[in-house]
């Protein structure tokens, strides 16, 4: 599986003769490429081009003439004279080329998916994976065919939710492993997909609640728990990790209740057993529809793992759930 999209850097001097002899010669042999002026002006001090090949992948090239460094940006194949560069995030980048380079992609989105252009800060921030070479189509289909994994929704109020929620900013110095999480597979996996958004949706919750949120964290065992969740008027952070059950009507389970238990039940004898106990479990049926989790919520069912929360978040910022144990998050429900 391919990764999210990165620069390539090359510390070698690079010059116009060069680009069109070992870049666009390079790339147009193997799938045929037209090198044309980027669409934005070259940040100060670079030299930029435009390289669309007939599949409709895209890369960005710009680079100093003086020698003193040249960045790669592209969905395709990599050319074979940058196949031992360094690669580097949207943030490892220089600010002035990386913001050239997104601009140059962001329009390109707009233009290919007009749908995404009210929702800037969202098309912005999964543009590593919208971009990416196996998963741009898949990314991009699980927003604007399943509203990014909300059930019986309007595509505009997920969109619109999720943009308003990173517009806060709260995961900003982790984008890239969060906008990874969708995966960039050619096929897509909607449990994966709808799983990777049930972590955006207990960030949602914990933010809410009025928690600083940080992901990944390594714990002893040599794996990562979700997040740490900290108020800055605690002394105390909480380790956090969640799961997403599939609706009844894409599992095997019967029941609602049997649902969560069985995707609890994995977390649990696997991760959270590994880790030993201290860390708080959020269960997210935000992809059931109504009648199971109205069912499921009149029930209260058990988990096996305390302390536990089981909620569902909608579009509109209504939040439901119940609790399991001495819960030490106080989530207001």
């Amino acid at each position: 599986m391919a990764q999210p999209l990165r620069f390539r850097y090359s510390s070698e001097t690079w010059n116009a003769g060069r680009v069109r002899s070992e870049l666009r010669a390079d790339l147009d042999a193997n799938i045929g490429a037209t090198a044309t002026s980027p669409w934005y002006r070259a940040p100060a001090e670079y030299t930029a081009r435009r390289f669309e090949m007939d599949n409709g992948d895209i890369a960005l090239f710009a680079y100093r003439e003086d020698g003193s460094g040249a960045y790669w940006l592209g969905n395709t194949e990599t050319p074979s004279v940058l196949w031992r560069t360094e690669k580097e995030g949207f943030s490892e980048a220089p600010h002035d080329v990386s913001r050239w380079a997104q601009r140059e992609l962001l329009a390109g989105l707009e233009t290919e998916d007009p749908w995404l252009a009210d929702y800037r800060y969202l098309a912005w921030f999964f543009l590593p994976v919208f971009y990416s070479k196996d998963g741009r189509e898949t990314s991009r289909r699980f927003f604007r065919e399943h509203a990014a994994g909300f059930p019986d929704a309007d595509r505009d109020a997920a969109l619109a939710f999720y943009d308003d929620f990173l517009k806060t900013g709260i995961f900003e110095e982790h984008r890239h492993v969060m906008a990874g999480k969708l995966g960039t597979s050619q096929h897509l996996d909607l449990t994966r997909t709808s799983a990777a958004m049930g972590e955006f949706d207990a960030a949602w919750i914990l933010h809410e609640a009025g928690y600083d949120v940080t992901p990944e964290i390594e714990v002893a065992t040599g794996h990562s728990l979700d997040f740490r969740a900290e108020r800055p008027d605690e002394s105390a952070a909480h380790l956090v990790e969640v799961t997403r059950p599939l609706p009844v009507n894409e599992r095997s389970a019967g029941t609602p209740a049997a649902a969560i238990r069985d995707t609890v039940a994995t977390k649990t004898d696997g991760q959270l057993a590994k880790h030993g106990g201290g860390a708080t479990l959020l269960v997210d049926c935000s992809s059931f529809p109504d009648d199971d989790w109205q069912a499921l919520l009149a029930e209260e069912p058990d988990v096996q793992h305390r302390p536990a929360a089981v909620f569902r978040v909608r579009p509109n910022g209504h939040v439901e759930g119940y609790t399991k144990g001495a819960l030490p998050i106080d989530l207001g429900f």
